[in-house]
């Protein structure tokens, strides 16, 4: 992210940030040496990294509480929601003048606090200055840890491991090499020209080539997973219509926009040493005005990467495993075939010596490094490193949780709910493997008392304002309850401004299920209209608006909003069914009848799920 175009928001400050000064001369680092001296590095203690999914977490404190970061490594400062500030009531300061921040969903206007105490990795600092914005961020992080941080010394991203590390390099360290974990174990490493950071453009980039064509990226821990610019691609011979591009969902950051996004295979993409050919990668229509590509976490994931910006230089080893994660669906990674100097695999590599050197030693190492292999799609490996931490942990419910959802993911559903079980009978308000657990007894067909039971505890867990009643709503609606999940829908959009890159579904969501139910039929009807309003053309909205026109006895209306919808998409079952329906009320029998047996080739129970609902010819 970046400041807005009038505020330059370090201007006449120290380049390391609020407290970030105190925090490298607390953790006793050193000044540079003579040049004369023989190079050597000191490793500050190290911060603990849990990935959850593809996002790299780490735990601080503000004022003494307890709170969760995102490390950010492309957040030019550091950041809190403005649910975390309101959260733990930290006044806003003076700031002359407008602020904004902006990043790959807009720009976002943004304010700031000052923590009385904020506390990192057993240090405590007075007097720490944050951004307030990202209320899109979600609420399982209070915000974002940035650049005025990772930027006071050189920074080692283990996120494989589990850890960052701030190092100091001293004494003569222009000919050494500064991966020392290589060197150690005899392990091919690659070196690349960083451009110097500045207070203003504080960020890690260096040059890469696609295709041949030289381009620009940026090391964005903050990005889980690594996209391209439509501009690059272009620049590349690929666009969204070229052949073989498929859809890669849609990407979201800071600011109220979400990006769609695409996946296509391009001929070579190289960065240092390193060579994938036939690499598959994501591009998408995001600006990047100082770069062509963020490097996220998943090639952090597969890399071990030190940030030597004393040198001007980056250092990296490959890890094994897929360097580029293209669906959160969890599909297997297909073949990387690599040319050069360091070969890529697609498949998890076993420990090698450069793990070794790292081994954990306790159940919180066990326990980060088996969520890291989890984000890597190395479940045997999580399970392995999880069980371990619950040996050595048996009373910790994350451990369980956290080896819940790889054996989940492995497709091990009687083991996942043996782990979700203990995680909740150690924490009855465990609100996330409440959730887990009723997602997975839904998904096998349990009693919707049962499923129910544990949303009513989550619901009970979790403040009005988390993202979690989202899942919780959607839950509801799978085990037809969909008044259910109008309150549900209901706790978050009121707590939420407009403006948020989730409002638009929610609301659709909401009028969906009052749809459903065949409740407050207008208030679904303003639902759908706001949706549409804030994202015109969304087949999805305007078949969720062509039911309450249905449920209303509007045909004509409804009828309308089923043709635009499938115009925009021909295969929505509802839509064909509802307008079938539509039409039979208006006495086009023919017609209707033909939507219908249509929508019945597209999804044969349809009628069934309908009817359900009261809706039937």
């Amino acid at each position: 992210m970046r400041t807005g175009p009038h505020v330059p928001l370090n201007a006449g400050r120290q380049t390391c940030g609020p407290g970030a000064c105190a925090l490298l001369a607390s953790l006793a680092l050193g000044a540079h040496a003579a040049r004369a001296e023989p190079c050597k590095i000191s490793r500050a203690p190290e911060l603990p990294v849990t990935m959850l999914g593809l996002r790299p977490t780490v735990h601080a404190q503000i004022n003494g509480r307890d709170a969760l970061f995102i490390a950010d490594s492309g957040a030019f400062f550091s950041m809190l929601t403005p649910a975390a500030a309101q959260e733990y009531q930290l006044p806003y300061q003076f700031f002359p003048g407008l602020l904004s921040v902006e990043g790959i969903g807009g720009s976002e206007a943004a304010r700031i606090v000052r923590v009385r105490k904020f506390t990192l990795i057993g240090h405590t600092w007075d007097d720490v200055e944050f951004i307030v914005a990202g209320s899109g961020l979600g609420s399982e992080a209070a915000g974002l840890l940035g650049q005025n941080v990772f930027r006071i010394a050189d920074v080692e991203y283990d996120l494989a491991n589990g850890v960052i590390r701030l190092v100091k390099a001293k004494g003569d360290c222009r000919h050494t090499n500064l991966a020392y974990w290589a060197d150690a174990a005899g392990k091919p490493y690659s070196v690349i020209d960083i451009e110097r950071a500045t207070a203003p453009k504080p960020h890690t980039k260096a040059d890469a080539f696609l295709n041949g064509v030289r381009i620009t990226v940026m090391f964005d821990t903050g990005a889980a997973q690594s996209v391209l610019t439509l501009r690059a691609a272009k620049q590349a011979g690929m666009t969204p219509n070229s052949p073989g591009v498929t859809s890669g969902g849609y990407f979201s950051g800071l600011g109220h926009k979400t990006i769609s996004t695409w996946i296509a295979r391009f001929s070579s993409f190289k960065i240092g040493d390193e060579e994938v050919q036939h690499a598959r990668l994501r591009f998408g229509d995001i600006d990047l005005p100082y770069a062509d590509m963020l490097i996220g976490a998943d090639f952090f994931l597969s890399h071990r990467i030190y940030v030597a910006s004393s040198q001007g230089r980056l250092f990296f080893t490959y890890n094994g495993g897929p360097v580029f994660d293209l669906s959160a669906a969890r599909q297997p990674p297909e073949p990387a075939a690599a040319a050069g100097g360091v070969a890529v695999s697609a498949e998890p590599p076993p420990p090698d010596a450069a793990s070794r050197l790292d081994q954990p030693t306790d159940a919180a190492g066990f326990a980060r490094r088996g969520a890291a292999s989890e984000a890597r799609h190395d479940y045997d490996g999580a399970i392995a490193d999880l069980t371990r931490a619950c040996e050595l942990a048996p009373t910790e419910a994350a451990y369980f949780y956290l080896r819940s959802t790889a054996h989940y993911h492995k497709g091990d559903g009687d083991a996942a709910l043996a782990d979700l079980n203990q995680a909740i009978e150690l924490k009855p308000d465990y609100a996330e493997a409440l959730v887990a657990r009723a997602s997975l007894r839904a998904s096998r067909h349990a009693s919707a008392a049962e499923v129910s039971a544990d949303l009513e505890a989550a619901d009970r867990a979790e403040p009005k304002d988390s993202d979690m009643h989202l899942q919780i709503a959607g839950l509801y609606g799978s085990i037809d309850e969909p008044a259910a999940a109008v309150v549900q829908y209901s706790r978050w959009i009121d707590s939420h401004p407009r403006e948020s890159p989730h409002m638009p579904a929610a609301l659709n969501e909401r009028c969906w299920a009052r749809a459903l139910a065949g409740q407050e039929l207008e208030q679904a009807r303003m639902d759908c209209d706001a949706a549409i309003r804030m994202k015109p053309n969304t087949a999805a909205f305007l078949d969720s608006r062509g039911l309450v026109y249905l449920r209303q006895s509007k045909y004509d209306k409804s009828i309308a909003d089923y043709n635009a919808a499938l115009h925009l998409n021909p295969k929505i079952p509802w839509s064909l069914y509802g307008r079938g329906l539509a039409k039979l009320h208006k006495g086009l029998t023919a017609e209707g009848q033909a939507d219908i047996a249509a929508a019945t080739a597209l999804q044969p129970k349809i009628a069934e799920n309908a009817a359900r609902y009261g809706i039937a010819p």
